[in-house]
C-alpha cells in the first residue's frame, strides 16, 4: 500500500491513522467513510469528500491483515454510502405507513447490504496487484466492474453511480457522449486515488481535470440548432403518493391535470402559434384508464386544438370475460386532440416489490398495491406519432440504465415520465434527474421528462437545461423541443465503451504487477 502513498505530511498521518484498526472499529471507521462519500451525490455534490473517503478505503483495503478483513472492509463502506444515499427510500414506505410501519427501520439498511457487497470487488482487486499505481489501477478497474455488474445482477439497480456526482452541470458530463458514466465513474476514482502520488499525483489530477473541461468546453461550444416547429407542455400536477389512489380523489386530480393542460396550452399559443403543441402527463397522471376509457380521454383531451397531441401515463388493462383487468400494464398512451388512442408503449423494466412481487407466493409479504402484478412490456421502440419526430418512450427508472435508454432504431428524443412523489421532498428525485441528465449526453438526444412532483424538465442532446420545474411545484413547463444530435461514440458502442476500458485499466495493471515482479527477480539474482 505504501507504494503508492508518496512521503508527507497528511497522507503519512492518514495511513497511520487507519492501519491496524481493531475489526469492529475498522468497519466503522468504513461504514462512515462510505456515508461520508454520499455527500458527493446529487442534490449537494461536495465532490472534495471524495479526496478522504475514496483513499480511505484504498488504504483501509490494501493494510488489511487479510483478505477476508478487506472483503469486510469493503462491504462496511459500500453499506455506508448506499444507506446515506438512499436514505429517502423510507418516505416510500412512510405513504402506507399504517401497513408497513415495521419496514421502516430496516428497509433501508437491508437493501443497502446487497449492494454495498459490490464493493467487495475493488477492495479483494486491489490485494491482487502489486503495491504501487498497479494497486490503483486494480481498484479503479474492479471498481468500475462493480458497478457494471450492479447494473445487470438481480434485475439490475444502478442507481448512484459514482459519476453521476458530476452531473451537477452540462460542463463536467460531456466526456459521457465518448465514455458514458460508467467510465466518469472509472475517472472519478483515479482522480481521487491521485493525491496519495503526493505533488505528481496532485499534477496529474490537475491536467485531468484540465482535459475533462477542454472536452466540455469543445462540445458545448457549437451553437445548438434551432429547434423542432413543436411546442412542449409538461403538466406537473404535484399530487401527494397518499392521496393519489384514494376514491374520493379521482375526480379532483384529473380535473386538475385537465387544467393546468388549458392553462399550459394557452400559454404555448402565445409564445409560439405555428408550433404543434404535445401535452405531456407523467407516469400514472391519470386516475382512469385512458386507453379503454373514451369518456376520460375525450375530458382528458378537450383543451388540445385540433392537431396538438396528448403523452400520458395510464394503467392499461386486458379484460377477461367477466369484465374484470386479467392483466396490467405501466403505460405511455398517446392520444389526439378527439381522445383516440394512437399509440401505447408498456413499460419494459419493471420495479421488484413495487410493479410485481419476485418469487410470487414465497415470499410472505406483499408490497405491490394492486391485486395484480404489472406486466413487462414487449421492448423499448420508437414511437412514430403524426407531425411529431419519432421518440423512445422510458417510464421511470428505466433512465436510469446505461447503454439500454435507446431503441435500435434511433429516435430523434427521448421521453421520461415518472413518479417521484413516493420519494418525497428529498434527494431522491434529483439524483433521478441526474441519471436522465446523463442519458441526453451519452446518447446525444434531447431528453423531455414530465414527473409527477417534480423535477419536470427538458434536455438537449448535450444535456444543457432548456427548461425546468423545481420540486414539489403545482404548474406547467413550455418549452421548444430541442433538435436531435449527431450519434456519439456511446451512442454506437453502449456499454463495450466501459468494457474496453475495464479491459484496457485492468491489462495495465496486470502488466504493472508483472514487470515489478520480474524487476525484482532480477535484483534477488
Amino acid at each position: 500500500m505504501r507504494g503508492l502513498v508518496a512521503p508527507g505530511r497528511w497522507r503519512m498521518a492518514l495511513v497511520r491513522r487507519l492501519e491496524g484498526r481493531g475489526f469492529w472499529r475498522a468497519l466503522a471507521t468504513a461504514f462512515g467513510l462510505g456515508a461520508i462519500a454520499a455527500l458527493a451525490l446529487p442534490p449537494v455534490h461536495l465532490l472534495p469528500v471524495l479526496l478522504l473517503s475514496l483513499p480511505g478505503l484504498f488504504i483501509m483495503v490494501t493494510s488489511a491483515p487479510s483478505r477476508g478483513r478487506a472483503a469486510w472492509i469493503g462491504l462496511a463502506w459500500g453499506w455506508g454510502f448506499h444507506v446515506a444515499g438512499l436514505h429517502w427510500l423510507t418516505n416510500a414506505i412512510l405513504t402506507e405507513v399504517e401497513r408497513f410501519w415495521w419496514l421502516v427501520p430496516i428497509a433501508v439498511p437491508a437493501l443497502a447490504l446487497p449492494l454495498g457487497a459490490f464493493t467487495i470487488l475493488p477492495a479483494l482487486a486491489a490485494r491482487l496487484a502489486r503495491p504501487g499505481w498497479p494497486q490503483g489501477l486494480a481498484f479503479a478497474g474492479a471498481w468500475l466492474a462493480a458497478e457494471m455488474l450492479r447494473g445487470v445482477v438481480f434485475t439490475g439497480f444502478p442507481w448512484n453511480l459514482l459519476g453521476t456526482v458530476w452531473a451537477f452541470a452540462s460542463l463536467p458530463v460531456q466526456a459521457a457522449a465518448w465514455i458514458g458514466v460508467h467510465g466518469l465513474s472509472l475517472a472519478t476514482v483515479l482522480l481521487a486515488l491521485a493525491p496519495l502520488a503526493g505533488r505528481r499525483g496532485w499534477a496529474g489530477m490537475a491536467v485531468a481535470l484540465l482535459v475533462f473541461a477542454g472536452i466540455g468546453l469543445a462540445r458545448l461550444w457549437p451553437a445548438e440548432p434551432e429547434p423542432e416547429d413543436v411546442a412542449l407542455v409538461l403538466v406537473q400536477g404535484n399530487v401527494a403518493q397518499e392521496a393519489k389512489w384514494r376514491e374520493e380523489s379521482r375526480i379532483p386530480i384529473f380535473q386538475r391535470y385537465i387544467d393546468l393542460s388549458a392553462g399550459g396550452v394557452r400559454t404555448a399559443r402565445q409564445e409560439a402559434p405555428e408550433a404543434r403543441i404535445i401535452v405531456v402527463w407523467p407516469e400514472t397522471a391519470s386516475p382512469f384508464l385512458l386507453a379503454s376509457d373514451p369518456r376520460a380521454a375525450e375530458m382528458a383531451t378537450a383543451p388540445l386544438p385540433p392537431d396538438a397531441l396528448l403523452l400520458a401515463g395510464s394503467v392499461r388493462a386486458e379484460f377477461g370475460a367477466d369484465g374484470r383487468a386479467s392483466r396490467v400494464w405501466n403505460s405511455l398512451v398517446a392520444l389526439d386532440a378527439q381522445g383516440t388512442v394512437l399509440d401505447a408503449y408498456d413499460k419494459v423494466h419493471l420495479v421488484p416489490f413495487g410493479e410485481y412481487t419476485p418469487l410470487r407466493g414465497l415470499l410472505p409479504i406483499r408490497l405491490v398495491i394492486s391485486a395484480l402484478d404489472f406486466s413487462a412490456g414487449p421492448g423499448l421502440r420508437s414511437i412514430r406519432l403524426p407531425g411529431l419526430p419519432a421518440f423512445g418512450g422510458l417510464i421511470c427508472y428505466e433512465v436510469i440504465f446505461p447503454g439500454a435508454v435507446t431503441p435500435a432504431d434511433r429516435p430523434g428524443f427521448l421521453l421520461n415520465i415518472t413518479n417521484d412523489a413516493w420519494f418525497g421532498v428529498s434527494a431522491g428525485p434529483h439524483q433521478h434527474l441526474a441519471s436522465a441528465r446523463l442519458r441526453a449526453v451519452e446518447e446525444g438526444l434531447p431528453l423531455v421528462r414530465a414527473a409527477q412532483t417534480g423535477i419536470s424538465a427538458v434536455f438537449d442532446s448535450r444535456g444543457r437545461t432548456v427548461a425546468r420545474m423545481g420540486l414539489a411545484e403545482t404548474g406547467v413547463v413550455v418549452a421548444p423541443l430541442p433538435r436531435a444530435g449527431a450519434a456519439t461514440p456511446f451512442a454506437y458502442l453502449g456499454l463495450w465503451m466501459p468494457f474496453l476500458l475495464l479491459a484496457l485499466v485492468s491489462g495495465v495493471a496486470i502488466a504493472g504487477s508483472i514487470t515489478r515482479n520480474d524487476s525484482r527477480g532480477e535484483e534477488a539474482s
